[in-house]
């Protein structure tokens, strides 16, 4: 009788504390995200060096060929975090109606694709020169060399998913068949579990990484939209399914980072932005999913039991964890940014309460504070593997303006800004 008289009052106290609290300081949410992604315009050359003479062109159009020729930028590398920031950008284009963010992303493809008659011929020539069945991992790394060999889903899904936003601009002939080329690979050549469930060959046979449902999901989305094509969206929603089979882990509302089918068992950690990768992959794929397809309700069901899931986690400074229910592990920016765009992003779609947009708020105001002045993102955690112990997650380095965090944080700020100018008396 006791406890039951006192659960009231202890949950008035926590209310009254709330609002009594000081209200945080609000965040110049557009004049924050621009200052991320006019850093990241300023600072792409859009230029060729060579790493052995230094010599720099804007063109490899008349160059010797060499394998020593490498884009200069970060940013005009063909890789998977660049392909999360080309669809960051082009939503931030859109939200802020403004051009010039668009036409980074165009310049960048177009400066990529246009160069590959050039390096076509070397990553061949270097391809040529291995021994005969050398594993994909000796595969020579010439500039560009996973685009051409798209030997997994980090070759080609989140840069494919960047492709296809600018696709819609620039149907280039070229654009269209690598997209194709792309969504075949996935749908018939990526390795699979027994039911269809996308995996890869290492660490062990047939091991499933968390972060392979951004890889795929949100560019086989679009493919469906592009194509009319409904076996894309069905495969999407199934891995979302399945990944959720395999992954999900009941007690903590999270994912693990991997499954090793070998064994039928999970990894040891709720790494946090694998988490994020599930988070962002499935809010995508609803963005794209038609309105009346039979898995929608589910798949919405399936976002709102995560999203409840990882706010139990939150940090009290608004934040979320490297390891997500390792309080003792560091603060980590990439998998905040994450969560409040999946947070922001249903909210704003209807797909869920719109109270949820107080954890969104809580972890936006922490992270937005903690870029600085030239629009540098700090604590993002570095490229991440799979290993069996859990100090390899504790020990993994946050870097300043780690490519990992940016295109998530544009994509939380663009969506906390579209909130904020939806719903101007509740900032």
């Amino acid at each position: 009788m006791k406890t039951a008289l006192l659960l009231p009052l202890l949950a008035l106290g926590c209310n009254l504390a709330f609002a009594q609290a000081p209200a945080t300081p609000q965040t110049n949410t557009e004049e924050v995200i621009r200052r991320v992604a006019d850093r990241v315009l300023a600072n792409t050359s859009f230029k060729f060096k060579n790493e052995t003479t230094g010599q720099l062109v804007e063109s490899t159009k008349g160059l010797a060929p060499s394998a020593d020729v490498r884009a200069e930028s970060t940013y005009n590398k063909w890789g998977y975090p660049n392909g999360v920031l080309m669809t960051a950008l082009m939503h931030m284009s859109q939200e802020l109606n403004e051009q010039k963010y668009a036409d980074y992303c165009r310049h960048n493809y177009t400066f990529i694709f246009d160069a590959l008659p050039y390096f076509e011929p070397i990553y061949k020539d270097a391809v040529a020169k291995l021994p005969a069945n050398s594993p994909r991992r000796m595969y020579p790394r010439t500039e560009y060399a996973s685009l051409f060999l798209m030997g997994n889903l980090d070759n080609c899904g989140a840069m494919s998913a960047g492709l296809s936003d600018v696709y819609a601009l620039d149907a280039r002939k070229d654009y269209r068949a690598y997209l194709e080329r792309a969504g075949d690979y996935i749908l018939h050549k990526q390795m699979r579990l027994t039911d269809g469930t996308l995996c890869r060959p290492d660490p062990r046979p047939g091991t499933m990484w968390a972060d392979d449902l951004y890889m795929s999901v949100p560019f086989l989305a679009r493919m469906g939209k592009i194509t009319g094509n409904k076996a894309y969206f069905d495969d999407a929603a199934k891995q979302v399914e399945n990944f959720n089979k395999y992954l999900y882990d009941a007690n903590t509302g999270l994912y693990f980072h991997c499954y090793y089918n070998e064994i039928a068992m999970n990894g040891v950690a709720h790494w946090g932005r694998a988490n994020g990768w599930v988070a962002v992959a499935q809010t995508e794929l609803l963005n794209y999913l038609p309105k009346d397809h039979p898995k929608r309700k589910e798949l919405i069901n399936l976002l709102l039991r995560d999203i409840v899931g990882y706010s139990r986690w939150q940090d009290q400074s608004g934040l979320w964890h490297q390891v997500l229910d390792k309080q003792d592990s560091y603060l980590e920016t990439s998998v905040t940014a994450m969560y409040i765009y999946a947070i922001a992003r249903a909210v704003n779609e209807g797909w869920i309460d719109k109270g949820y947009i107080n954890v969104a708020r809580q972890g936006w105001n922490a992270l937005a504070a903690k870029i600085t002045a030239d629009g540098q993102m700090p604590d993002v955690c570095v490229g991440t593997g799979i290993e069996e112990d859990i100090k390899f997650y504790y020990t993994r380095p946050a870097q300043l303006n780690d490519t990992h965090g940016l295109g998530a944080f544009i994509l939380a700020g663009t969506e906390m800004l579209r909130y904020e100018k939806n719903n101007p008396s509740r900032r």
